[in-house]
């Protein structure tokens, strides 16, 4: 099967005028399931495009995907590995519509990223659970490489916390843990990268299901001289 995409899909990284894209993303396993989590900036250059987007789609319901680099890029390449997914589940009796296999989801979308390594800017975490490895997760940075890890970071907010999170990692957290880990190096990638910013988005899959939870930035812990966020809106209200 070609799994190459469709031209109309690709976009020539030539013709953006050299302008940069930046994001944070990352994905940890703990003891029982997988963390993924992202910023919500959206960044052409020096200027914010959508500074609410949503950089964690689904795949299957135990499955997703973390996106960065050209957001037009990695939507397609989330949807066109759906598509396929979801073909394969048909063709399959025994298959579960709504689940996948975690290490299939992050193959097929490694091969899209190779086989057109020169058309599109996208960097992508796959994370999920499933019954046969349990949590996984793997990077697929641009280039279109397979990375299995325990942990793994993306975008430009990544090379401000590595040295964090190398020194802070560690095998076997319970699930507030790692949420709380992730959360914390994203909090920290918003502060040092001006290209990373808004709410933080996590998801949270073990062999339960999913779910997805929302940080606003008053519930961010501030570093490093930050000024405290006011809450606005229907929230401060009622507070």
């Amino acid at each position: 099967m070609d799994y190459g995409v469709p031209p109309e899909l690709g976009v020539d990284p030539s013709a953006s005028g050299g302008i940069s894209t930046g994001t944070t993303i990352m994905a940890c396993v703990y003891d029982g399931g997988v963390v993924l989590g992202a910023d919500s900036r959206t960044s052409t250059g020096v200027y914010v495009a959508n500074r609410a987007s949503d950089k964690i789609s689904s795949v299957t319901d135990n499955v997703w995907m973390c996106r960065s680099g050209s957001a037009a890029d990695t939507q397609n390449v989330c949807a066109y590995v759906k598509n396929l997914v979801d073909q394969h589940n048909m063709e399959r009796s025994d298959a579960d519509p709504g689940m996948a296999d975690v290490k299939l989801v992050a193959n097929l979308t490694m091969q899209i990223a190779y086989k057109n390594k020169d058309k599109l800017s996208a960097g992508m975490i796959i994370g999920g659970w499933d019954s046969k490895r349990g949590p996984q997760v793997y990077g697929i940075p641009l280039g279109g490489s397979l990375l299995p890890c325990p942990f793994t970071i993306g975008g430009s907010g990544g090379a401000y916390i590595y040295g964090w999170c190398d020194d802070t990692w560690k095998e076997g957290m319970s699930r507030e843990e790692a949420e709380a880990w992730v959360t914390r190096a994203i909090s920290l990638a918003i502060t040092m990268d001006s290209s990373s910013g808004g709410v933080i988005r996590l998801v949270t899959i073990d062999d339960k299901g999913c779910n997805k939870q929302m940080l606003e930035p008053y519930k961010h812990l501030m570093t490093y001289g930050e000024l405290p966020v006011k809450r606005v809106g229907v929230d401060a209200m009622a507070a």
